[in-house]
């Protein structure tokens, strides 16, 4: 009798939300280089530590470069506890970087200062904001070259048996 095999939840969700999108897109045609800059650039992007700018900046990279924006928005999804973890580690390192004090951090506390008035938050947090804006952009530029060279690599390697699958059922029907 043969048994069925069981997939792990995080190896049906790689599937769903990651591989599958991937296949899509080079079924679609997107060339390997602009799948590659996309998978790289996305998550670049979406650690931006600033919250709430992540969709805008996505938006119009994605845009500029004519990148497969519903794709882009779905990738930067998966990434946005990411986001949230990294904003205060971006934060620390331009304090830390700029010899600055580094301001206590209390997530409800800084949520009560926004909500009271967000122009004296914006007035209070601005400068500790760039410091983290200067890390990010110190730190991932690098990250995304090495994201890009590596998803085309891999894209590469994957796009042969992409295309030999679908020359075969072509040939098939």
């Amino acid at each position: 009798m043969e048994q069925k095999k069981t997939v792990s939840l995080p190896k049906r969700l790689c599937r769903k939300f990651i591989l599958n999108p991937v296949k899509q897109q080079l079924k679609q045609g997107i060339s390997l280089e602009k799948l590659a800059l996309m998978l790289a650039i996305t998550p670049v992007l979406t650690v931006f530590p600033v919250l709430g700018s992540t969709t805008l900046i996505c938006f119009s990279v994605g845009f500029l470069l004519k990148l497969n924006l519903p794709f882009m928005f779905l990738y930067k999804t998966i990434f946005y506890p990411l986001h949230l973890a990294l904003i205060l580690v971006f934060i620390r390192i331009g304090e830390t970087i700029n010899g600055a004090e580094h301001i206590p951090f209390s997530i409800p506390q800084l949520l009560m200062k926004f909500k009271d008035s967000p122009l004296q938050f914006a007035k209070d947090f601005g400068v500790t904001a760039l410091y983290g804006i200067e890390a990010w952009a110190i730190i991932t530029p690098g990250i995304g070259i090495i994201l890009y060279f590596v998803a085309r690599y891999l894209l590469s390697r994957y796009a042969p048996k992409l295309q030999s699958n679908r020359n075969r059922k072509v040939l098939e029907s």
